[in-house]
């Protein structure tokens, strides 16, 4: 095998040689291959990650471990992350959604903590997509089996997503923070332990597999597609737990790209350590194993911990008690060599720190691409009148009801869901500390396209004030970057504006980022995909409650709070119309972002309104039209002459606030300072403008749910 077979560059194959003074053996170079692969090492994205504010007023943990952690409160951590598994799920869609949930619910309890809900973004091409029923069982199957709730996500629909769907998996759990783990703090002589499941040839190179664009041929990689049993999980999760609590380990690891290999060698470098590890150790469960397939095997349900010689003992009982084999297959040392023993002899000798930190960045050419055009391009389309538009789209598959995807995920289990799956914001009780934590899930593929700068950093907001609404101060941001090829000047021109429009919206919002993944080469022969990142926020709900939507009352008084000044660009609206998207992002406003957050969460604080919703998707007449469907009521709003950008436009610094007339003084003393419109009155079976009804509740919610 040479260099390029491995997946090295010659530049990076130089490197090496010169690191080891000499040629690296065929074992060597795969597991060269594969460390130093995109979506192991992110050698093309490292530098633009360093832009990303990570540090903030409740972060306890930031990026560099497993996950990230923020402050819950009552000394409760909240970790959180959010990775994908894109390829796999293309080729493989149950299995490769499923051990997406399985692996990023084993980076939350690599940190000590308990998993306590998941979220989920999907993107595929139509609802028709030949991949679509079995990405969604794969989520609901393992999330299920497992016992974490999975209580929100987002679902979008394009075309471009159509051969490389996206699968992009978060989990949130609990610690105390004076139980957290880590990954760094490994010392020499320890023993090295492999806990879980015996490994065998699945999964094997899936890392080097998720770092190429997808081919037409999917069945030649079945072989890199990992097979999941949530049920080892379950038992994996409550014997890693239990060992937490007995403090019988010093560090843990999760095994999940590059499997034995990765795991290892990251705790090795991270912590100053050397490691020799032993193959002929490594229980099986496929004969004849080669020392690439053993270190390259991403079998799941494993976890490396690293362990005192006087509480081996503890660990094998803890293991046997709970089904699961443990093993003692390697030692860490003094020093910075990474060895592999097979059938006695040495078979690989590579510092730790070339394995797991050396790799040399990229610094693809950029091309920024002709943005102008789009944005001056004017689409003609005919639309009709409001009344029928709303009903049209709210039968659009990117904003019509999911609940036939998660109908299918338990949303209840562990019984602290308090907001689940279809709202804006999905909230859980943070066990043992008396508070709320709140997520939101955001993307916006087709402003990111359009101005991916402007675009992010309007998600950022987007996202921090969905939480605002509900009563939530952001303390953290996870993301997920998906993008197709970085060695395309244009794509990665993309890339790095949308990574600096993250980055300034974190800083003016107060909302670090804690943690992430980056998956790029989601491309086919035929179309990459839209350029799309994915985020997840964070936030502890200081309110007394949380402030829900779909509440309204009868006699409620409607308000429009903020700033609506939405764009037809992008907009669920264009798209329906024109089957194109053109034009700009609204730019972002942070000084209106946060005017508007501080409103928000005193009107939650005060408990001053019966329900709120963010204008998101679809625009104000949406959004009164779900609130309307899920409140069970109608409204009258006040005539007025809006354009279809008023009614339809997105990119709004705005929510709609429904509010007793015995709190409306109260309502507006926590808006002083922001924008504010009496728009309607709650009540009737109707939408109605002016006493005339536009249509009826019973006929939106038939168009919402496709009756």
């Amino acid at each position: 095998m040479n260099y390029k077979e491995a997946g090295l560059r010659e530049s990076e194959y130089l490197s090496l040689k010169k690191t080891l003074g000499r040629e690296p053996n065929e074992l060597e170079l795969r597991i060269m291959g594969v460390m130093w692969s995109e979506h192991c090492s992110y050698k093309s994205t490292r530098p633009l990650l360093k832009k990303l504010p990570k540090e903030g007023q409740y972060v306890v943990l930031g990026p560099g471990e497993n996950a990230g952690i923020i402050d819950g409160g009552a000394g409760i951590g909240i970790a959180f992350k959010v990775e994908s598994h894109n390829h796999p799920s293309a080729v493989a869609p149950y299995q490769g959604a499923a051990t997406g949930v399985g692996g990023i619910i084993r980076d939350i309890i690599a940190l000590g903590a308990r998993p306590v809900a998941s979220l989920d973004g999907l993107f595929f091409g139509s609802e028709q997509s030949p991949v679509h029923d079995g990405v969604v069982k794969g989520v609901g199957g393992y999330g299920n089996c497992i016992g974490v709730p999975t209580i929100g996500g987002k679902t979008c629909y394009d075309p471009t997503y159509e051969g490389n769907p996206l699968v992009n998996a978060m989990n949130i759990g609990t610690v105390r923070l004076d139980k957290i783990v880590s990954s760094q703090t490994a010392r020499p002589g320890q023993a090295v332990v492999i806990l879980g499941s015996k490994t065998g040839r699945d999964g094997i190179a899936g890392a080097a597999f998720a770092s190429a664009e997808l081919k037409d041929n999917t069945k030649e990689s079945r072989p890199s597609i990992q097979i999941g049993d949530p049920f080892v999980e379950k038992l994996l999760t409550e014997a890693c737990l239990e060992m937490r609590d007995a403090g019988l380990f010093v560090s843990m690891q999760d095994m999940g790209a590059a499997g034995i290999l990765s795991s290892s060698s990251e705790v090795a470098a991270k912590s100053g350590v050397g490691m020799t590890i032993d193959f002929d150790k490594v229980p099986l469960r496929a004969e004849g194993m080669e020392p690439w397939e053993i270190a390259l095997s991403e079998s799941q349900e494993r976890m490396l911990l690293i362990v005192e010689d006087a509480k081996m003992p503890e660990i094998y009982a803890i293991a046997e008690k709970w089904g699961l084999d443990a093993t003692e297959i390697g030692r860490t040392e003094e020093g910075d060599h990474y060895r592999i023993y097979w059938k006695g002899a040495l078979a690989a000798d590579i510092p730790a720190t070339t394995i797991g930190s050396d790799c040399p960045t990229i610094d693809w050419p950029q091309q920024r691409p002709d943005l102008e055009a789009r944005w001056n391009e004017d689409l003609k389309f005919d639309a009709p009148c409001p009344g029928q538009a709303l009903v049209d789209l709210l039968g659009d598959s990117n904003l019509h009801c999911k609940e036939d995807i998660y109908v299918q995920y338990d949303s209840m289990v562990q019984t602290n869901t308090v907001v689940g799956p279809g709202s804006p914001v999905s909230v859980f009780r943070v066990a043992d500390s008396g508070r709320l934590c709140a997520v939101s899930m955001e993307a916006d593929p087709w402003g990111c396209e359009l101005d991916p700068e402007r675009a992010t950093a309007n998600l950022v907001a987007r996202s921090c004030r969905a939480l605002a609404v509900a009563g939530a101060v952001p303390g953290g941001l996870t993301n997920c970057l998906n993008f197709p090829s970085p060695e395309n000047p244009q794509h990665f021109w993309v890339l790095s504006h949308s990574v600096e429009g993250m980055a300034s919206a974190c800083r003016e919002l107060d909302c670090p980022v804690v943690s992430g993944n980056v998956s790029l080469y989601n491309e086919t022969s035929a179309t990459a995909i839209l350029p799309t990142p994915l985020l997840g926020v964070v936030g502890i709900v200081e309110a007394p409650a949380v402030m829900k939507c779909g509440q309204w009352r009868e006699g409620d008084v409607l308000f429009l709070a903020g700033w609506n000044e939405g764009t037809l660009a992008a907009s669920v609206y264009q798209r329906h119309y024109a089957r194109d998207f053109a034009g700009r992002p609204v730019p972002f406003v942070p000084e209106r972002e946060r005017a508007f957050n501080a409103a928000a969460l005193a009107t939650a604080k005060a408990q001053a309104a019966d329900s709120a919703r963010p204008i998101i998707g679809g625009g104000l007449l949406v959004v009164v039209a779900k609130e309307a469907i899920e409140s069970g009521v109608g409204v009258d709003l006040k005539e007025k002459d809006y354009s279809a950008a008023d009614l339809f436009g997105e990119g709004a610094t705005a929510a709609i606030y429904a509010v007793p007339t015995a709190k409306v003084e109260e309502f507006r003393r926590c808006w002083k300072d922001v924008p504010l419109e009496e728009i309607g009155v709650v009540g009737g079976p109707c939408l109605a403008v002016g006493g005339k009804c536009l249509r009826s509740v019973e006929e939106l919610n038939k168009a919402f749910r496709n009756l």
